[in-house]
């Protein structure tokens, strides 16, 4: 009986250290919403004008990796970029192994007869993937400015006149666009990322940018200064978000990045859990190898206290994942051997404001962006739909995302997938191409195995009546199990 008390304690224990570091992520986000507000209530939608002859020149590079359904859109779209033809220079960047490389070839010929300053760069070797396709690129870029877009972007026609501008502060290094959604409302699975990188594209970035924080370029939909890119070290494949890294590298260089939430570049949001786990992975593993890499740089810096703490959490952030799944498993035996402890649980209802908080954040966020056409009572009644929706998910995701984030803090090395795209845009059920693609489906068995735990765990609560978990478990079962039948349908009946 003593081991079953001791070992109640210590889950115990872990639960309590576990919601006092959610707890500290989320007053970091609610007090980035403070600098966003203030920072809104300044904000102006006009753009510093720059005459046709005094703009620099520009290279937009298009990285590209096996994309046929959306290549020729994509070069349709970025040729009739409102800039001087004389200085613009368009990169397609294509490390293509199918069909795209001889579309790339047909696009970039048809154009370039007519006048326009455009080429295909074809490696065969993807050595560093989007990376080394950058920084082999970079070598012959003509402009002093790199525009970035990834394959299913769509920047508006004045994209370039509104961001160049920005440029004429000396140490601006990077200016970021937000990043729109072309197919919001094709399902659910698109609606919770919408949900999400919303707040990222709003409430983190314009709230870093207002406080003077590190924030970051998002792989896509920015321009570099040149310059800074050489300055900082180039592109590199040490991490799977090379986005990040070199944000962070070129920030500790004295370079600042400039983000304009009100230039919106749309692009599609991936339509199925293979695609979401695909990018969730990516994104997760390469955020904490940028924490291994870069966090002992910034400490080290000569940067403001403020500077340091928030970037360390930025740098930390994918480990809320981890954090997530965590709490969700020792929830498990605090659950059922909390008498022991004699511990009264009313003492965690503190521990609710977490989730206040971050609704608090995301309403803010979705309000001020994709619902803003709404009323208020539209807005409310879909938030009070998705967003209990959205962190159930989410905790069905943390077993994935987890395994992702400690790959990163291991350093163990795995290839970039790609996030594959489909030309699916808005409500429309567009053709799913039908190839074999790389799975991140390892580890379906282990969220059905926990999707069965927690079955078990709401049963027992309503058997015994002791209700404190039921809500919270009945989450968990269902986003567990959501995802666990999701990854099932699409790897062996599609």
């Amino acid at each position: 009986m003593m081991f079953f008390k001791a070992a109640a304690f210590v889950f115990l224990v872990v639960y309590t250290i576990t919601l006092c570091l959610i707890l500290v992520y989320s007053i970091a986000q609610f007090h980035l919403l403070i600098h966003y507000l203030r920072r809104k209530k300044n904000r102006t939608s006009q753009y510093p004008s720059t005459e046709d002859e005094t703009l620099p020149t520009v290279t937009v590079q298009l990285p590209v990796y096996n994309e046929p359904l959306v290549i020729e859109r994509l070069i349709d779209h970025i040729v009739r970029l409102d800039y001087p033809k004389d200085k613009i220079h368009i990169q397609v960047l294509d490390d293509s192994t199918d069909e795209t490389s001889l579309l790339c070839q047909q696009k970039t010929n048809e154009y370039a007869v007519t006048g326009v300053n455009i080429e295909h760069i074809h490696r065969t070797d993807r050595q560093g993937f989007k990376a080394g396709a950058l920084q082999h690129g970079l070598a012959t870029a003509q402009g002093e400015l790199i525009a970035i877009f990834d394959a299913d972007f769509l920047p508006e026609a004045d994209f370039l006149r509104k961001t160049i501008p920005y440029f004429k502060e000396v140490k601006t290094g990077v200016v970021q666009a937000r990043w729109g959604h072309l197919n919001e409302d094709y399902s659910l699975i698109t609606r919770m990322q919408a949900l999400q990188l919303n707040v990222h594209f709003s409430i983190e970035q314009t709230g870093r940018n207002s406080a003077g924080y590190f924030l970051q370029f998002n792989g896509t939909a920015g321009v570099w200064r040149k310059q800074t890119i050489l300055d900082a070290g180039g592109w590199k494949a040490d991490t799977l978000t090379e986005d990040l890294d070199l944000s962070y590298r070129a920030q500790l260089k004295g370079w600042s990045i400039q983000y304009c939430q009100d230039i919106v570049a749309p692009a599609e949001l991936p339509i199925d859990i293979q695609g979401l786990k695909s990018q969730q992975f990516r994104w997760m593993k390469g955020g904490a190898e940028n924490a291994r890499l870069r966090l002992s740089d910034l400490l080290a810096s000569d940067i403001s206290m403020g500077q340091k703490l928030h970037g360390s959490i930025h740098l930390l952030s994918s480990s809320v994942f981890l954090l997530v799944l965590v709490l969700a498993i020792t929830s498990l035996p605090v659950a059922f051997m909390y008498p022991m402890t004699g511990v009264d649980l009313r003492i965690f209802i503190p521990f609710l404001l977490p989730v206040l908080l971050l609704a608090i954040v995301y309403y803010k966020a979705n309000a001020d962006t994709s619902w803003s056409s709404l009323r208020w009572w539209q807005r409310m009644g879909k938030f009070i739909v998705l967003f209990p929706l959205f962190l159930s998910l989410s905790m069905g995701m943390s077993w994935h995302t987890s395994r992702a984030i400690l790959e990163g803090y291991r350093n163990k090395k795995s290839a970039f997938v790609r996030t594959p795209k489909f030309n699916s845009i808005g409500r429309i059920k567009g053709s799913v191409l039908r190839t074999k693609r790389q799975s991140e489906n390892s580890g379906i068995g282990i969220e059905g195995w926990l999707a069965f735990c927690f079955l078990v765990a709401v049963v027992a609560a309503i058997l015994t009546g002791h209700y404190a978990f039921l809500f919270y478990h009945l989450l968990l079962l269902f986003g567990f199990g959501t995802i666990f039948i999701m990854s099932i349908h699409q790897r062996y009946f599609r």
